[in-house]
């Protein structure tokens, strides 16, 4: 008897195995992903494994796939000078195989033991374009005098004055602003890491909201698209002001956050609450606690400090960083 059920449930477990094909259990996964990702991040993870990895190994029963197969499909990905899409790949199936080992597709996971580095070439990491401390003055003075949308204008002196995420900045809600308690708290589901992230926000940042008023504070969207005014500014309209205003190819909205990070780090603020204004995820789970609780009315400090400096630069005023500080 006892023989008779192993040989059903091994027949069983071999039947699942040559039945859930790659792209199936693929499938699978990206379904259980969709309640924790952003739409757009399954989108690009779908359409990445459609154009590299269904074609080649999609109909294949993933308990026949082997680490030499998968190798090949990235290296021909890295062959045709996409290094970081390849690493990206790469990355996808193997979370795949663990998903598929964890929910008894497979009953190993032969994918375990592949390590980037050992696969791919090592590649030159290329930071965002940003601004330094020295360009400031040139670059508040041609926004100030910029003559493009004033929805624009506005949504990129919050971005500076707040080092938040494009994203971030583009799809404000009014209802996320409480101006009395100088407090933007932006929902998890909005956030890079799924965490609320509460940023505070100095007078010069209260004022650019309040400029919005007049203009959205009839609609959701603080920063509405001019033209749709339903949906946000699209994702290329802050890069596509800057181009306007010369800084093609020097300059990125993101960098912005880089500019912040640099400047503050030099004038010897915490290092803590500027990763915390950032928003960068703190690994150890209890000092991430101890963070969220602590930091707030240091990084009020920080953002005054810092909407003073980008004040004190729009004149091309020059002022020791610690004096500023102080």
């Amino acid at each position: 008897m006892q023989a008779a059920r192993w040989l059903s449930s091994t027949s069983a477990r071999t039947l699942q195995e040559t039945t859930s094909t790659l792209q199936a259990v693929a499938e699978e996964w990206l379904s259980h992903q969709a309640g924790r990702w952003e739409a757009n991040t399954l989108a690009r993870t779908r359409a990445s494994l459609e154009a590299d990895v269904f074609p080649a190994l999609g109909s294949t029963p993933i308990a026949e796939i082997t680490t030499r197969q998968v190798m090949e499909v990235v290296k021909k990905i890295e062959a045709r000078g996409a290094g970081e899409i390849a690493m990206r790949v790469l990355q996808r199936i193997k979370a795949i195989y663990r998903y598929a080992t964890t929910h008894q597709h497979i009953d190993r996971n032969p994918m375990g033991d592949l390590v980037p580095s050992e696969i791919l070439k090592p590649r030159r990491v290329q930071h965002r374009a940003a601004l330094g401390p020295a360009d400031l003055p040139e670059f508040l003075s041609k926004l100030d005098a910029y003559q493009g949308d004033p929805h624009t204008v506005h949504a990129l002196r919050l971005l500076m004055l707040t080092a938040a995420r494009p994203g971030e900045i583009r799809s404000a809600c009014w209802t996320e602003f409480d101006l009395a308690a100088k407090l933007w708290r932006i929902p998890a589901e909005r956030m890079k890491m799924r965490t609320e992230h509460v940023v505070p926000l100095s007078a010069q940042a209260i004022a650019v909201v309040e400029s919005m008023k007049p203009m959205s504070g009839h609609r959701d969207l603080v920063f509405p698209s001019p033209f749709y005014p339903s949906k946000p500014l699209s994702e290329n309209t802050f890069n596509s002001a800057m181009a306007r205003m010369g800084y093609k190819y020097l300059a990125t909205a993101h960098g912005f956050r880089a500019l912040f990070s640099t400047v503050a780090n030099e004038a010897g603020w915490n290092a803590d609450a500027i990763e915390r204004q950032l928003a960068h995820a703190e690994r150890d789970q209890v000092r991430a606690a101890y963070d969220r609780g602590s930091r707030l009315p240091e990084r009020v400090k920080l953002m005054e400090w810092w909407a003073n400096y980008l004040d004190s630069r729009r004149v091309g005023k020059v002022v020791p960083l610690h004096q500023l500080a102080a």
